[in-house]
């Protein structure tokens, strides 16, 4: 059984600022749930013009209280209140000629009981100007010399009135009880084939609730993500990177303080 959910939406900035906001976009007031992000490698290609990156994020994520009926918590290694820390492995390209960004985050642990992967489409508009494309190419170039960290108070983003479309999905996968039922299988292969039946069922049903529940908790994180983004874009026009690594700077203060997230609640903001 696999779950599914997509989504469009359309950012009222220009290409260049939100592929940008994206890399800068934790921590934020509706992402503090991340707790640190890392940068495995990055790549630029000077013929292609696409730069790819590949990052790491630990996260903090409060189980849902329907997983805990469902499986111990020492199986997920959560605390009695089901709080759990887990890694984000996130993959992206940027193609600076033709105006796209892909993006691919998936989880590396709990994969065995739910697998989530999450994907974005960012597109420019087909009538972006070339003023748009040279903006885009001053960012990346100092994006390349200084790992997305240290832009000049000057780069702020103007109100062009042009947007960015952006596509998002969420593919859920529960792979729990199969390797149960393989042994099992193997034991008793020579019962009866009704009960193989009603052993595929109990397994199957089990999945199918794991990724129903993901389904649900993917749903109401999406808007999140999404106001994340907003705040960050709107920090960026407001005051450039500088507004934008200064916000970064109390969200963390905030988050070490009050040891949760800020506007949302405890378990609400989780991504993954």
């Amino acid at each position: 059984m696999v779950k599914f959910y997509s989504s469009t939406d359309t950012y009222s900035y220009p290409f260049p600022a939100v592929t940008l906001a994206y890399f800068l976009r934790y921590p934020n007031p509706y992402a503090t749930h991340v707790l640190s992000t890392d940068t495995v490698c990055r790549h630029f290609d000077e013929e292609t013009q696409r730069l790819t990156t590949i990052r790491l994020h630990l996260k903090r994520s409060k189980l849902p209280s329907a997983i805990l009926k469902i499986i111990p918590r020492s199986l997920l290694g959560a605390s009695a209140g089901g709080d759990t820390q887990s890694y984000i492995l996130e993959k992206s390209v940027v193609d600076i000629k033709e105006g796209w960004m892909d993006t691919e985050s998936r989880n590396l642990e709990f994969t065995g009981v739910l697998s989530v992967i999450e994907r974005q489409e960012f597109r420019r508009p087909v009538s972006a100007t070339a003023q748009e494309l040279k903006m885009w190419q001053g960012m990346e170039g100092a994006a390349r010399r200084h790992g997305f960290i240290n832009f000049g108070s000057g780069a702020r983003v103007e109100d062009t009135g042009e947007t960015t479309e952006v596509k998002s999905s969420v593919t859920l996968h529960s792979h729990i009880g199969e390797k149960w039922k393989k042994r099992k299988d193997a034991v008793e292969e020579e019962k009866p084939e009704k009960a193989g039946f009603f052993k595929s069922l109990t397994t199957g049903s089990l999945q199918s609730s794991i990724e129903l529940i993901g389904l649900k908790r993917a749903r109401r994180s999406q808007p999140n993500a999404k106001e994340g983004m907003k705040v960050v874009l709107e920090r960026m026009r407001e005051g450039g990177l500088v507004a934008v690594l200064e916000g970064m700077r109390k969200d963390r203060e905030m988050v070490g303080e009050n040891g949760h997230a800020l506007k949302q609640g405890d378990g609400k903001n989780d991504v993954e």
